[in-house]
């Protein structure tokens, strides 16, 4: 098998013999896996695969469902002394060669490794050792180990210094042409010494990086950008040098045509790419920093009976935290006092601040507007709902698509073939289109190597990820990794969950039907008070509907539950029953001529309770899980993005049919197990369908990690969150349509950049080749591929998708 790679898992959870023979069998059957063996003993899994066709993620994901675990450790570095997509090719592949190591991803345009490992065979010691070896350094990334802003002053101040050098070399070209010449120039810039005087700081003070990183590489036996433009320059600049020296032994007669101008302008213009994609890389990273800017940066605490402000670092789980108004909630936790509205928009998009009062769980980062609250603290530092957006947006950014990893190997094989083509040029300019002149041969050569440099290659995936992927959690998506966000475009079919998805998830008073001869308000006044006795979920609703409409509960007496039928109690001296047809006839109370009212309410979806005193029937009412109020305009949005989209529910057909007309949604699968919802959704994916599922309870855990694409509603469980490879934060359909949408235009982002890079490359070659194109034009044109690519990457990040 081609590029076969070996793995070791580390597996707890195995008990005996069979649990490890279960595993062993497993792992055999599937595809992509050549031979696994299962060692009991020592806890692990050796395996041996393709890793075109699977990932150790996907061994890891086979063994969790089998109710074993995958144990391993995760670090990050940020790595210097990239320059090039070659480079971060080099760095994983030598990172993945450590023994111990299960997965390294290098991401160029963060600047950032990010390794899997066996903590008991490796170290990430050991790994800093092996890049070192070629040439990189690794440090463990901290929030001290970003230094962008110190980088970007430094190419700032390389880029003065290298432009006010390069300038009076400039100035020097541009009056070789005739229909220039009438620009003045100092006599003495025409000086083949003083032109050399300003070249060589360029070459090699400022261009020393290019040296050193051409060294490093071909002491690697690759190469990379650093290469062609050592190679590229230093042609231009040694032959310049060469006619300096023999103009001088010939006793300085004559000008001799210098191209000192050429190797300095284009460093300069390199340096001013690399200045440009310094910023942009800062800037797409930003997400980053706006989340953890949203943190409180203190905490107020009640330790030993006193209130004391504490960094927020320090908080730990159990705390009494009080937040005033105008204050930013500093970790999360539970109120257990007070009453307050809180501006949750960071976390849910939505703008109208929420209620909170005793027993309301309130969360970190976001707002306190208007009252005290006290409450207790139950998840801080990295447990944190702000710090878990922080890490799954820095994983997505940090991840490769697999249209990167295309990108990557393509690039890996891009310099040496351009290194090629440009020998090649070079033997027939100097022996077939102009004989042994050196000079008119070098400048074709010189413009090959310096246009073909692979930068854009290299940032146009990376780039559009980061900037997509950052956009996203701005709008409340989370996508776990970039392969999701490049996935998600792929689905043609969307099967949302009803209950807490498509619906509130909780009962609501939808209806109130008195009999002739009763008020409204009289009715709910009867019913309130006789529910506010049971505790079942119906009950709840039609308390909370009473009292919504301002109906006076009072208490009431010889309360009583009917199992199966309903409820009775005595108020206002009154004895009243609320319940069901069987109740009804049970206490003689005829309801025949309600049978059409009640049916027709029943086809809504709707359950009808009805109410009678000890003489006669005197009302109904209807209680439903109340579609949400975004549900059917984020269903048109799905079904105008051209996806199927289907509902499935453990709910009556009945029931589940009438929320799907309500809503738009015209395939319904009803009454299915939650052990089966997995089921339907194979079903689906082997009618050929790409499918995600959109969930939000445990019992949905299993279908979403079946789909294609699992959407969880970030209000739901952390099972199902878990199980999700994206997660939708402000509870809304909306932002299943704005997942899907946003992959579609990162896509679209990436294939743009692509095809900046590769048409740009294969148009540039040839016009240098046949001598068209000067080697300093050549410079500003790879400068600006890479800064375009860029840029348009960075479109992304000011999207609208609604």
């Amino acid at each position: 098998m081609s590029g076969e790679k070996q793995t070791t898992l580390h597996i707890s959870g195995m008990t005996c013999a069979a649990c490890a023979n279960r595993i062993e069998k497993a792992l055999n059957k599937m595809d992509g896996v050549t031979e696994a063996n299962v060692n009991l003993a020592l806890e692990r899994s050796s395996v041996s695969y393709d890793p075109e066709k699977l990932s150790t993620g996907d061994m890891e994901e086979k063994i969790s469902s089998l109710g074993y675990s995958v144990v391993h450790d995760k670090v990050e570095f940020a790595v210097s002394g990239m320059t090039c997509a070659a480079c971060a090719n080099r760095v994983e592949k030598t990172l993945n060669k450590v023994p111990g190591v299960i997965e390294a991803t290098v991401n160029f345009a963060l600047e950032t490794a990010t390794v899997e490992y066996n903590k008991e065979e490796t170290t990430p010691v050991k790994m800093k050792e092996a890049i070192n070896k070629i040439g990189y350094s690794l440090e463990e990334k901290t929030e001290e180990t970003d230094n962008k802003e110190k980088e970007i002053q430094r190419k700032t101040t390389k880029l003065i210094v290298s432009a006010v050098l390069s300038l009076p070399l400039l100035w020097t070209m541009v009056t070789h042409f005739e229909w220039t010449s009438f620009i003045w120039i100092p006599d003495f810039l025409m000086n083949p010494w003083v032109q050399f005087a300003f070249a060589t700081p360029v070459q090699f003070i400022i261009g020393w990086q290019f040296y050193e990183g051409a060294y490093k590489a071909l002491k690697n036996k690759s190469a990379n950008m650093d290469v062609l433009v050592a190679m590229g320059t230093s042609a231009a600049y040694f032959y310049s040098v060469f006619l300096v020296w023999q103009w001088g032994q010939t006793g300085q007669a004559g000008m001799p045509d210098l191209y000192f101008e050429a190797s300095a302008i284009i460093i300069t213009l390199i340096l001013l790419g690399k200045l440009f994609e310094a910023r942009a890389k800062g800037r797409t990273s930003q997400a980053i920093k706006k989340l953890l800017g949203l943190r409180a940066k203190t905490a107020t605490v009640v330790r030993n009976g006193e209130e004391v402000v504490i960094p927020m670092e320090e908080v730990i789980v159990g705390d009494i935290v009080i937040v005033k108004p105008g204050e930013k909630i500093p970790v999360d936790g539970e109120v257990i006092e007070g009453e307050s509205a809180v501006d949750e928009s960071m976390l849910t998009g939505e703008s109208i601040p929420v209620d909170k009062k005793a027993g309301d769980s309130v969360i970190g980062a976001t707002v306190n507007k208007n009252g005290v609250l006290r409450f207790k603290a139950a998840k801080v530092g990295k447990d944190t709902a702000i710090a878990q957006i922080v890490q799954v947006v820095e994983e997505a950014q940090s991840s490769k698509a697999s249209i990167q990893r295309l990108a990557d190997r393509i690039s890996g094989v891009f310099v040496p073939v351009v290194i090629g083509i440009a020998l090649v040029t070079f033997l027939i300019w100097f022996f077939v289109v102009t004989p042994g002149e050196l000079g008119s041969a070098l400048i074709p050569t010189v413009s090959i190597l310096v246009i073909a440099c692979p930068c854009a290659l290299g940032l146009a995936t990376p780039t559009s990820i980061m900037a997509g992927s950052g956009r996203a959690a701005e709008i409340g998506v989370l996508f776990k990794g970039g392969e999701h966000l490049e996935s998600a475009q792929t689905v043609d079919t969307i099967v949302l969950d009803k209950t807490g998805t498509v619906t509130k998830g909780e009962p609501e008073l939808t209806d109130v039907i008195p009999a002739d001869g009763w008020s409204r308000e009289k009715l709910l006044h009867l019913i309130g008070s006789v529910e506010k006795n049971s505790e079942h979920p119906l009950a709840t609703a039609l308390v909370k509907g009473a009292q919504a409409e301002g109906a006076v509960l009072v208490q009431a007496d010889s309360f009583a539950a009917i199992p199966g039928h309903g409820v009775e109690a005595v108020v206002d001296g009154r004895s009243v029953f609320v319940g069901t047809r069987r109740l009804m006839k049970k206490k003689e109370i005829r309801v025949e001529d309600k049978e059409e009212q009640i049916a027709a309410l029943e086809a809504e979806g709707k359950t009808v309770m009805l109410a009678a005193d000890e003489n006669s029937f005197i009302g109904l009412v209807a209680v439903a899980d109340t579609v949400k109020e975004t549900s059917k305009e984020a269903i048109q949005r799905l079904k105008d993005a051209g996806l199927e989209v289907m509902m499935l529910t453990g709910d009556n057909e009945k029931t589940a049919i009438a929320i799907a007309k309500q809503v738009g949604v015209d395939d319904v699968m009803a009454e299915v197990l939650p052990g089966q919802k997995s089921d339907q959704i194979k079903k689906l994916q082997q009618a050929g369908k790409k499918v995600a599922m959109v969930g939000d309870g445990i019992n949905d855990a299993p279908a979403l990690a079946a789909a294609d694409i699992g959407m969880a509603i970030g209000t739901g469980t952390d099972v199902a969150i878990e199980a999700a490879d994206i997660t939708l934060m402000r509870g809304d359909l909306n932002s299943a349509a704005d997942a899907i949408l946003m992959s579609h235009k990162t896509m679209r982002n990436i294939k743009q950049n692509l095809f900046f890079a590769f048409v740009y490359n294969s148009i540039g070659i040839p016009i240098a080749a046949v001598g068209l194109l000067a080697p300093w034009v050549a410079g500003a044109a790879m400068a600006f591929s890479s800064v375009s690519v860029v840029l348009n990457a960075l479109r992304l990040q000011k999207v609208k998708l609604s």
